[in-house]
Order: C-alpha cells, then sequence, then structure tokens
C-alpha cells in the first residue's frame, strides 16, 4: 500500500498527468496517422477517376510524389511524438525526484530545528491533495479511453493499413 504522505501523493498525482499527457500524445499520433490514411486514399481516388486523361508517366509521378511527401509527414509526425514522449518521461522522473528530495529535506529541517509547522502544514494539505489525485485517476482514464477509441487497431483496416503491413 502507498504511503499516504503529502509527498508520495503529490508524486503519484505527477505520474498520473505523466499518463494523461503520453496518452494526449499517443492519440495525436493515431490522429495523425489516420488523417494521412484518408489523405492518402483521397488522393487515390483522386488519381484513379482521372482515368485515361493522364499518362503513365504522370500517374508514376503523381504516386511517388505522395508516397514521399506521406513518409515525410509521417515520419514529422513520429518525431515529434517521439521527442514529446521523451520529454514528459523526462519531467514526470525528474519531478518525482525533486519532490522526494525536498520531502527528505523538509524532515531534516524539523529535526534539527524542533518545528513541525512543515509536517502540520502537509498533515493539512494531505485531503485536498488525495482529492486531486482522484481526478486526475479518472481524467488519465478517460485520455486512455481515448486512445482506445482512436487506434486503428480498434477499427477495420483500411485499405492504407493494408497496403503499408505489406509493404513492411
Amino acid at each position: 500500500m502507498k504511503s499516504n504522505t503529502l509527498s508520495a501523493i503529490a508524486i503519484d498525482l505527477v505520474q498520473s498527468y505523466g499518463n494523461t499527457a503520453n496518452n494526449v500524445i499517443k492519440a495525436s499520433r493515431v490522429g495523425g496517422e489516420l488523417i494521412s490514411s484518408y489523405l492518402e486514399e483521397r488522393y487515390m481516388r483522386a488519381l484513379a477517376s482521372t482515368g485515361k486523361a493522364l499518362s503513365q508517366e504522370a500517374r508514376n509521378n503523381a504516386l511517388a510524389t505522395e508516397k514521399f511527401v506521406n513518409s515525410y509527414y509521417i515520419k514529422g509526425i513520429t518525431l515529434a511524438t517521439d521527442g514529446a514522449t521523451a520529454v514528459v518521461g523526462s519531467v514526470v522522473k525528474f519531478t518525482g525526484l525533486g519532490m522526494s528530495q525536498v520531502a527528505a529535506n523538509a524532515s531534516k529541517f524539523e529535526d534539527k530545528t524542533g518545528v513541525t509547522a512543515l509536517n502540520i502544514l502537509a498533515q493539512a494539505a494531505v485531503p485536498a491533495a488525495i482529492a486531486v489525485k482522484k481526478l486526475a485517476v479518472q481524467i488519465e482514464a478517460k485520455s486512455a479511453d481515448l486512445v482506445k477509441v482512436l487506434t486503428p487497431e480498434s477499427k477495420a483496416a483500411s485499405a492504407f493499413r493494408k497496403a503499408r503491413a505489406r509493404r513492411a
């Protein structure tokens, strides 16, 4: 069972915020990939509707250009979301370490001075911190649900995703 100290609750709260941020990042990535898939499907339909109006060479150039642009778009999404995930992970890690150190220093201060005002203040703040933590956990759960709804595995695979899987 986790401790109900203010520092332990605050660290859990930061971790919950980190999980929520990672869920939002995942949702952004999936959304970007869905946009890419939609645009590619639209492009392919538009190219198919041109029929014989385009020469085979023009059609091949158009396909190559679309693949080139789409690959850079996907690389951009991947780099941005991977970078954001790394930043969130570092912030959560170092914030937790900082909070642990502040709690340890507060305990040392109280031991040395005999003043227990910090401990009394921390005890008074625990109920409010628990309430905020419960709310953060609910938000985290809802953000995880959002990722599940948007995740392509939960939907029928598009022709684009099937083709991408075959190429990979």
